[in-house]
């Protein structure tokens, strides 16, 4: 099929290489010499093995990988050609092909059909490669358990004559898409060079007292990188534990206080005693207004049992609700997310005892629990540091600058030239 012509009278290597720089092709060229060396192929052809290695995707999705960038021969011979002509469409092709590629490639099975099993496969692939089996952290303890959250935002529409399971659907899949961007995310950055801060791979850094137990935090490794997933790279690169009801108590009044520290956005979580975990991203700091604020930027989020993310669809601008000592019932105190007064996307009262989660258009999002009305059992605040944190470090350099620069003064005063170099 590809290995019939030379890769000049392919025309769809012709059409493939324009998307590309000079530059770029002479580098990719390098490193396809490289590895097919190492497939030891006489330079002619990358083995499965060797690019399953170089790329870090192993398993189901790298086999259907190999399969896809060779263009399904099957003949195990993956060439120079094969691959300008997959990152032609992969990387540089339209919103929907680049969609249709990943879609396809969730087909592990090879079958034309992509259901339950395919996506199980998928996303235990895709949590290997971001949480290596050695990694270190605050993770799940039950893979499994993770890989249903991702796999309960799933839905599966399609049905075939003949078939009892029903199968995703391409509507299904971008709608999948929409509400992990994290997986998209991950999925859409296989062919790019092996590097730890690639699109997908980030998991931010979670900072917290050295005598907290990692068992007590809501905010496990995996559930925050799915909440990265929703925001830029210097936002998922460090958060802070500002908050947690086990550690400082059921307290709004802390809970304020706490928070008074963050100079980024913040992540409220809750616990409730249903088992749900979800919440919110702020992306203005929480203070007091007796009406919504906010911009788009913020959103909520499902954790458990279902992992999703709902941005603002734009219907309203109700983001953000911070009301503090009022005395009026038409603003109630306490802390929210979008729909409207007294019928919130996410409301947490001032009491910290309870709140409330209806469906709203301000995110397009559903009732995040299991019933509309909720009572906390752990509620969580991290902040996001600004720029991975590199304030705090500056300001610890200012510290250590300004400590210096007092000692040196205290020793100009004892040798009495201190006056005269002001």
């Amino acid at each position: 099929m590809g290995n019939t012509q030379s890769p000049e009278s392919d025309p769809r290597f012709v059409s493939a290489k324009r998307a590309f720089t000079q530059h770029y092709l002479d580098d990719l060229r390098s490193l396809f010499q490289s590895l097919a060396a190492q497939s030891q192929s006489d330079s002619k052809f990358i083995s499965p093995s060797v690019f399953q290695e170089y790329y870090g995707i192993k398993g189901p999705i790298g086999q259907r990988m190999f399969d896809l960038v060779t263009q399904k021969r099957n003949d195990q011979k993956l060439t120079f050609d094969d691959l300008v002509i997959a990152k032609s469409v992969y990387e540089k092709g339209t919103r929907n092909e680049i969609d249709e590629f990943i879609y396809q490639l969730l087909d592990v099975n090879g079958d034309d059909i992509v259901d339950r099993s395919d996506l199980e496969a998928v996303i235990t692939a895709m949590l290997d490669a971001v949480f290596p089996p050695n990694d270190a952290g605050p993770v799940l303890s039950t893979p499994q358990g993770i890989s249903d959250t991702f796999l309960n935002a799933a839905t599966f529409s399609d049905k075939d004559e003949g078939r009892e399971e029903s199968k995703m659907s391409f509507k299904d899949f971008k709608s999948w898409c929409n509400h992990l961007p994290s997986v998209r995310k991950f999925l859409g950055s296989l062919l790019m060079p092996p590097n730890p801060g690639k699109p997908g791979f980030e998991v931010p850094r979670l900072l917290y007292p050295e005598d907290t137990s990692a068992d007590l935090l809501i905010l496990r490794r995996e559930y925050a990188w799915h909440i990265a997933g929703a925001l830029s790279q210097h936002e998922a690169e460090e958060w802070k534990l500002l908050y947690h009801s086990s550690l400082h108590g059921l307290s709004f009044n802390t809970f304020m206080g706490n928070i008074a520290m963050a100079e980024g956005p913040t992540l409220l979580i809750i616990k409730d005693k249903e088992g749900c975990i979800y919440g919110g991203y702020a992306s203005q700091p929480w203070e007091r207004h007796s009406d919504f604020y906010g911009d788009m930027k913020s959103f909520l989020f499902q954790l458990f049992p279902q992992a999703s993310i709902y941005r603002p669809t734009g219907a309203n601008t109700n983001l953000q609700w911070c009301a503090i000592n009022f005395s009026s019932e038409s603003i109630p105190n306490g802390l929210g997310f979008g729909g409207k007064v007294h019928h919130f996307g996410l409301f947490l009262s001032a009491s910290f005892d309870q709140g409330q989660t209806f469906s709203c258009t301000t995110f397009g999002s559903p009732c995040l629990s299991k019933e509309s009305r909720i009572y906390p059992e752990v509620i969580e605040c991290w902040g996001v540091l600004p720029n991975g944190g590199q304030k705090e470090k500056q300001d610890a350099l200012k510290g250590t600058v300004l400590d210096r620069f007092k000692e040196d003064r205290n020793m100009l005063n004892l040798v009495g030239i201190a006056n005269s170099s002001q």
